[in-house]
């Protein structure tokens, strides 16, 4: 990479653009990182579907959020059982790190923290804050493959991260 310090050629509220160099690319303001959660109730994994503006469509996920973005002492674990109840309506008694990933770190600066949530109960609805539309899917492990697919047939984007679950049906 080149010697050059990365400067900040543009800047909004949540994100910036960024040049080191000849390599421009997209980071958050403030270094705010992410949690994505793998959760699982009575052996269904715990995905979310929602509208995502930069990609025009509704998309299916993982449960995830932003560290400290409204708490900047929020810890990984705290943000995750946060976002897990906002976003599912599910508590956990456990989160375990499961590693750090990078989501395209040839374009993006930004990271995220896969953690896995086990001890789920359900205590509440879920859906998001005021200005999420969130819809909860509970999806047998054995059908997420025809689960994924029939909700891309439908138009919906499908998050890379959902690629965790998928791995064994497209590694065979």
């Amino acid at each position: 990479m080149s010697g050059d310090a990365p400067r900040v050629m543009w800047a909004g509220k949540f994100l910036r653009a960024m040049r080191a160099g000849q390599w421009e690319y997209a980071s958050r303001t403030n270094d705010v990182r992410a949690v994505v959660i793998l959760a699982e109730h009575d052996g269904k994994i715990v995905l979310v579907e929602q509208m995502r503006v930069p990609i025009g469509r509704r998309c299916i996920e993982l449960p995830a959020g932003l560290v400290g973005d409204e708490d900047p002492d929020a810890t990984i674990e705290q943000t995750a059982v946060k976002e897990l109840e906002e976003e599912t309506g599910f508590t956990a008694d456990h989160i375990d790190r499961l590693g750090d990933f990078f989501s395209s770190p040839g374009m993006v600066a930004e990271s995220f923290t896969l953690v896995r949530a086990s001890g789920l109960r359900r205590i509440g609805d879920g859906g998001g804050n005021a200005q999420e539309d969130i819809t909860v899917h509970l999806v047998d492990r054995a059908a997420i493959a025809s689960f994924i697919a029939g909700r891309r047939a439908d138009g919906l984007g499908i998050d890379v991260k959902l690629l965790l679950l998928l791995a064994s049906s497209i590694l065979d």
